[in-house]
Formats: C-alpha cells, sequence, structure tokens
C-alpha cells in the first residue's frame, strides 16, 4: 500500500498513468482463441439484436416517416466517428478493459476507473459464464440466422414494396387523421402523421429520429474488451469494429426501407412492426419466420452484451482498482468470480429498475464511454515517443532519433501556432488543455442546442451573442491542436482527418447525454457516488501503478519499464 501524503502528491495518484509495454500486450492469462469472423459476429450480434425488429417501426411512425433510412444513415456516420476511435486504440493496445485501458494510459488513474465504472452500468444488464470460444460459436450460429431473416425481410421489401408510400399527400393524411378522431369534416384538422412526402415530420423529424436511431448501433465496443483473446488484436479488432458497424448499417437501412415500403408508415405497428408488415402484403405465413429471427437476435444481444462485463471487471482488479478476488480466472481462462458478482448486481438492478429505465442508464455510460475515448485517441496522437513502449509497427530506428524534450525557454504563446516540427511534453501539454477546454465548449453548445434552440433559430440577440463566442473559442482550440506536431508512431489502423472526427464525435456524444432525462443523470450520480467510494477507500491505495511509484510522481505511459525488483514497494 502507498500514502500519497500532501495534496499535490494525492493530485497526482489521480493523474498516473498505466505503463503498457510491448511485451506486455502479448502476456495474458487469458485464451486467445478469437478469431477476425468470431469479432465481427461478436459486433454484429450485439449490436443487431432484437431492436430492428422492434425500433424501425416505432422511429418511422412517430418520428421520422419514410425518412427513417437518412435517419439511420446519420446514426451510422456518428456511430462509425466512435467506432474508428476505438479500432485505433484495439491498434495500439490489444488489451482486455476497452475504454477504460485507453483512458488510463492517456489521461490517467481517476478518470479510468470513471470511465470503467460506467461501462460496468452499460453492460449490468446481462453476463456469460461460458468460455469465450463457446460464447462466439453459439453466437455465430444465431447471427447467421438473424442474418437469414433479415435478408428474406429486404428482399420481401423489394418484392411486395410500393414507392407510393414514400410520398403519401398531405391531404390523405388529413382525412386519415378524421377518420381515426370519428370527424365528419377535416376543416381545421393538423394531420397527426406529419405533412406527407419523403419527411412527413420535417427535417427535425429526422434528426429526431437519428438521435433514437443511435442506440441501436451501441453494442459494437464489447469487442474492445476482447484484446487478450484475439489471435491477432492488432489487425483483428479494428476490421471487426469497422465491419460490424458497416454489416448493422445496411441491415438496419434494408429493414426500414423494407418495412417503409411494404406499408405507409403511419400504420406501423410499434411493438412488432414487421408481423404487421407481412399480414398487411398478404404473406402471413412470413411472420412465423420473423419470429424465429427476432428470437436469435434477442439471443445474440444477450450474449453481446453479456461477454464485455466480466472482462472490464477482470482488467480493473488486476490493476487494482476493483476488489482481487474479480481478477481470479476459471480452468477456461474466463474471469469467473467477476461473472458471478456481476451476475448479482443484474440481478438487483433488474429488480429495482423497469426496462426503460435500464436502458437510459446504459446509454449514458456507453455514451461517457465514448466521449472519452474520442478525447484519448486525441491526446494519445499527440504525445510524445508513444512507441518506446507500444510497438506497433514503427521503424524504431527513426523513432529513437526523433528528440522529445521541451523546448528551454519554456512556454511561449509563439508555440500555439508556430510549434517545433516534432511532438514535446509541452505540446502535449497543450493538447490535453485545449481537449479539455472542447469538452467544457462541447457542454455548453449541447446546452443551448437543448434549451435555447427556437431563440437561435430566431436569431434572437442574447442567443446569438453567447452562441457566437462559444464558436469563435472553439474554432480557436481547434486550430492550436491541429497546429501541434503529431507523434510519428503508426499503427495498423489510424482514424482519418484528425483531429476533426474525434471533436465531432465529443459533440454528438455530449448532445445525446442531454437529450436524457434529468431522473437519468440522477441515478448516474448515485451510481457514481458509489463507485468514488470504492475508489477512495479501495482502489487508490491498491493501485499497480501506485505500487510502482513510491512518491507518486507522475509517470509518462511511454517510459521504459523498470525491472520488477526495482518496481516494488
Amino acid at each position: 500500500m502507498i500514502s500519497c501524503g500532501p495534496v499535490q502528491s494525492f493530485a497526482q495518484c489521480l493523474i498516473r498513468r498505466k505503463t503498457v509495454t510491448a511485451d506486455s500486450i502479448q502476456e495474458t492469462n487469458l485464451c486467445r482463441c478469437l478469431s477476425t469472423i468470431d469479432l465481427i459476429a461478436l459486433g454484429v450480434g450485439s449490436t443487431l439484436g432484437a431492436g430492428v425488429y422492434v425500433l424501425a417501426g416505432e422511429v418511422a411512425k412517430t418520428e421520422s416517416g419514410p425518412s427513417i433510412v437518412i435517419s439511420f444513415l446519420i446514426a451510422a456516420l456518428a456511430s462509425v466517428l466512435a467506432g474508428l476511435c476505438y479500432a485505433e486504440f484495439g491498434a495500439r493496445v490489444p488489451k482486455t478493459g476497452s475504454a477504460y485501458l485507453y483512458s488510463y494510459v492517456t489521461i490517467g488513474e481517476f478518470l479510468a476507473f470513471i470511465t470503467g465504472w460506467n461501462l460496468v452500468l452499460s453492460y449490468v444488464i446481462g453476463l456469460l459464464s461460458f468460455g469465450a470460444k463457446e460464447s462466439t460459436t453459439v453466437n455465430k450460429i444465431f447471427t447467421a440466422i438473424n442474418g437469414l431473416v433479415l435478408v428474406f425481410v429486404i428482399i420481401g421489401g423489394c418484392i411486395k414494396g410500393n414507392i407510393y408510400y414514400w410520398n403519401i399527400p398531405a391531404e390523405m393524411l388529413v382525412n386519415i387523421t378524421a377518420e381515426t378522431r370519428n370527424l365528419s369534416s377535416t376543416i381545421n384538422i393538423t394531420s397527426d402523421y406529419g405533412a406527407g412526402g419523403f419527411m412527413p415530420y420535417g427535417f427535425s423529424g429526422t434528426l429526431t429520429g437519428a438521435a433514437t436511431c443511435f442506440y441501436a448501433f451501441v453494442g459494437f465496443d464489447c469487442i474492445a474488451t476482447t484484446g487478450e483473446e484475439v489471435k491477432n488484436p492488432q489487425k483483428s479488432i479494428p476490421v471487426g469494429i469497422i465491419a460490424s458497424l458497416l454489416i448493422c448499417f445496411l441491415a438496419y437501412f434494408g429493414v426500414s426501407a423494407a418495412l417503409t415500403l411494404m406499408m405507409p408508415y403511419y400504420l406501423l405497428d410499434t411493438k412488432s412492426p414487421l408481423p404487421g408488415a407481412f399480414e398487411y402484403v398478404e404473406w402471413s405465413a412470413a411472420k412465423y419466420f420473423v419470429s424465429v429471427g427476432s428470437l436469435c437476435a434477442l439471443s445474440t444481444s444477450l450474449l453481446g452484451s453479456m461477454f464485455p462485463l466480466p472482462r472490464i471487471l477482470y482488467a480493473m482488479a488486476r490493476d487494482g482498482l476493483m476488489f482481487g478476488v474479480l481478477a481470479k480466472l476459471s480452468k477456461r481462462q474466463t474471469p469467473v468470480v467477476a461473472t458471478a458478482i456481476a451476475a448479482s448486481i443484474s440481478a438487483v438492478m433488474a429488480c429495482l429498475f423497469d426496462l426503460k429505465t435500464l436502458v437510459d442508464m446504459m446509454s449514458i455510460g456507453t455514451l461517457l464511454a465514448y466521449t472519452l475515448v474520442a478525447s484519448c485517441i486525441i491526446i494519445l496522437r499527440y504525445q510524445p515517443n508513444f512507441s518506446k513502449n507500444v510497438d506497433v509497427e514503427l521503424n524504431e530506428e527513426k523513432q529513437s532519433r526523433q528528440t522529445t524534450e521541451a523546448p528551454q525557454g519554456g512556454f511561449s504563446f509563439s508555440s500555439l501556432v508556430i510549434p517545433l516540427p516534432f511532438a514535446t511534453q509541452q505540446s502535449s501539454n497543450i493538447v490535453t488543455c485545449c481537449v479539455a477546454l472542447i469538452v467544457i465548449l462541447c457542454c455548453i453548445l449541447s446546452g443551448m442546442a437543448k434549451f435555447r434552440l427556437e431563440s437561435i433559430v430566431a436569431a434572437e440577440t442574447g442567443s446569438i451573442g453567447c452562441l457566437v463566442p462559444v464558436l469563435l473559442i472553439s474554432a480557436v482550440t481547434t486550430f492550436i491542436i491541429w497546429r501541434q506536431p503529431q507523434n510519428k508512431v503508426k499503427a495498423s489502423f489510424l482514424v482519418p482527418c484528425l483531429p476533426f472526427l474525434p471533436m465531432f464525435s465529443i459533440l454528438v456524444n455530449i448532445y445525446l447525454m442531454m437529450q436524457l432525462s434529468a431522473d437519468t443523470w440522477i441515478r448516474l450520480s448515485v451510481w457514481m457516488a458509489l463507485g468514488l467510494l470504492i475508489y477512495f477507500c479501495y482502489g487508490i491505495r491498491h493501485s499497480l501503478e501506485g505500487q510502482h511509484h513510491r512518491d507518486c510522481s507522475l509517470p509518462s505511459p511511454f517510459e521504459n519499464a523498470k525491472p520488477a525488483e526495482d518496481e516494488r514497494v
């Protein structure tokens, strides 16, 4: 155990970072048995769950109409932004822990614990106690059946679809509304189903639908928790994430298009839209085939959500931030104790909360993790000499010639826009501060979009006066980050258009978090209070990284690892 002492040392304990060496990347107590196909099946199964059979009908009828295909496209693009960040981290640090580990090696222990604790909240719906290989075998079978059913649905939509349903006149919708209300006249009647056409609820309705559809893509990040169980993680994890997101988008796009072409969107059953659509086109027998697909989709969704949670707890316990018993493995080399304990937590929460509450809590935890990963990928790319410990396809001889010391003259404002041609600790600190400022500005922008959108659209002086300075500061901050030199380390996958894509991902994630109810934020606060109690009473004193640095000095995660005998207290 360690004693942090003064306040400064205590603060340094909170931001100490995990050291990951090239040797430790290959070391694992888990069984490396998963292939790229296993990861794709896991990602598709956990993402393309029962929601594809329900969500499309609900969003199409109440929010987007036929333009739900555009809603899914927008949601997919937003999800790909997060997926790209996960993919690069998976290529650089292919270890168990997902966003928790990525935060630990980049921005420090305290925020890493926050991330891991929120991932526990996200995955708390279910668990898995089988071996990894057996689990993925079952998952692949159910995913294949689900895929065949969805292909059948899409083909059926092409055969029985009618393009007229994508351009229903407003007059017809008014008549339908009058009939539904049992009115004899349509005078002064406003349609309950929008204004007709491809976007009956307007573009704002399409965007609202996109915010709902975004949650349909939550789940791909479970791939990032398998880093120590994949045969070739540096290549398999990025391919698995991107491929699973692409497959899921094509499935959601195809099913929503088929659904809105087979019958008018205002007649869709929000509880079971696909069976109702096949009844409408007189293919009644097809609904039984669809029922089999929805059962398989539910099974794969449960398997996908159950897979990561024990591995997150295992990674945190192995680092000393959670109780050591959670790091024990079974004969099949799976975290059996973490599985059992997390199952108990899941059962308790399932008894205390309804499904909608659990889904909202899952969403806020996942979005917070997405935000931190996007922030970490910017910070990581601007840190000096990353390759010294994490060896990812880098020409070491060329990297060793790179100078990473900060300028002797100290900080100067000119370094903000005219930095050195190579990454230094000073340029890294500038980027870290700017990323923190960007997150704050995104919170302000998201709050204004939620509470002051109408006044901004109306160009009211007060709202515009608040918006313009925020946008200007955001632009300047982004320019400063863009001007800083990036690390020259190459991985098997890199996020393109850095720092712009991760920044946009941060904004989207924070905006979606702002859409959640106040009750969800209160529940998150209670969950976080419990997590902080565990961290400050146990984790901060048992952290392995703290034991490696007796004086709690701020370590760089990219320094060469010390010999084992020198690291013990």
